[in-house]
């Protein structure tokens, strides 16, 4: 046996790489499980994507290699987004670039600006992917807590207790996943001042803008942000197209450059057709996003209402595409829903996997149909 790198010593396969197997056996043994894990849109994108993406196919480049910094109607389309829903102004030419899902944006960042044995902000809890990352290009990660206390926001007078002299990167997501913490101009605000005093950059990884969330904010709209701040987004949430795997990261010129320098030699750019769907996505107006949270309410308050049926408790004004419970006391994340997988055949995520804070927690996904919720619902009566 070939011995792998060291880097994987402290990098482990992703849970629901792990745990879907274990629901997928259930489910060829017959047990008709219902998946509330899962953050993958079960809606459809809307028909005029699916239509962009058809008719690409029958340009004479479609099949061609693409830029490395994608189409440049794209990058207009991505820059026009910023600008009618979050007043953000960025030259498309040079402060945006389109990634394959936010999530290789993770990577990609790293490896620009993270040297071995450099510290790395990790939010506990947390998107897993942030640490697992970190580890991977040898980067030392520093567990921030966040808590029901201070709503799932950072401490910043126990930041500043902290040796922070070899910090390069601060993770932070707002809306918060998994919370559903909202974020807010002041929160911003002070994370700039924080990156600006320690000389840290700060990324926001926002993919959950839009969903059941009135106010969509980006971290770039707070003064200051000009090269210190980075933010990912996401067309897979707010748009429906988690499976296209369209992204983008946004900041100031020399910041994108150096994500560039990593990206392009790491692919060979999106595929035409899928950019070409992503341009007409971006185009949609804001009752796409009103009625997408029509259909995410309803499923919501019946999550609220299977939440109670387990005795949890919850924050009823979290936004974004799940709902975090509160267990009992005493209760604890992981023995719970295998006990509920198990007995009950129904999957929820344990709060654990995004950080020891998330010990007594549990995560719904609202990719669930009603039906399948009610169903929930009644096996637990």
């Amino acid at each position: 046996m070939i011995k792998t790198a060291n880097r994987l010593n402290n990098v482990q396969e992703y849970y629901f790489s792990k745990k879907l197997r274990e629901v997928r056996q259930l489910i060829a043994e017959g047990k008709d499980v219902i998946n509330m894990g899962i953050g993958s849109p079960d809606l459809a994108p809307h028909p005029r994507v699916i239509e962009a993406l058809q008719n690409a196919m029958l340009d004479d480049k479609a099949h061609e290699y693409q830029s490395y910094q994608g189409l440049p109607e794209l990058r207009k389309a991505m820059a026009n987004f910023y600008e009618s829903h979050y007043n953000v102004d960025l030259d498309f030419t040079n402060e945006i670039l389109p990634l394959m899902g936010s999530k290789e944006g993770i990577m990609h960042i790293s490896l620009a600006f993270l040297n071995a044995g450099d510290g790395v902000l990790i939010p506990n809890p947390g998107y897993p992917t942030y640490a697992s990352v970190a580890e991977l290009v040898q980067a030392k990660c520093i567990n921030y807590d966040l808590d029901a206390a201070t709503n799932w926001q950072p401490d910043f007078e126990a930041l500043e207790k902290m040796d922070l002299s070899k910090i390069k990167l601060m993770w932070v997501s707002y809306p918060h996943m998994p919370t559903g913490t909202n974020g807010n101009l002041d929160l911003f605000r002070k994370l700039i001042s924080f990156g600006k005093k320690h000389n840290i950059l700060i990324v926001n990884d926002n993919p959950y803008s839009f969903v059941l969330n009135e106010q969509p904010m980006s971290i770039l709209q707070a003064e200051g942000s000009s090269g210190i701040a980075l933010e990912l987004n996401s067309l897979s949430k707010t748009y429906n197209m988690a499976g296209w795997r369209v992204g983008m990261v946004v900041g100031t010129a020399p910041l994108i450059d150096a994500i560039l320098k990593v990206k392009s030699n790491m692919d060979s750019g999106m595929f035409y057709g899928i950019q070409k769907g992503a341009i007409e996505a971006l185009k949609l107006e804001k009752n796409w996003f009103e009625n997408q949270n029509i259909i995410y309410k309803r499923r919501r308050d019946l999550i609220f209402l299977l939440a109670e049926k387990l005795n949890c408790t919850f924050d009823a004004s979290s936004v974004g595409l799940f709902v975090w419970a509160k267990l009992p006391d005493d209760v604890l994340s992981e023995e719970f829903i295998d006990k509920l997988l198990i007995e009950k055949h129904i999957f929820i995520t344990p709060g654990t996997i995004f950080g020891s804070q998330g010990q007594g927690y549990i995560r719904f996904s609202l990719c669930v149909t009603e039906e399948k919720i009610q169903q929930a619902i009644e096996r637990l009566r």
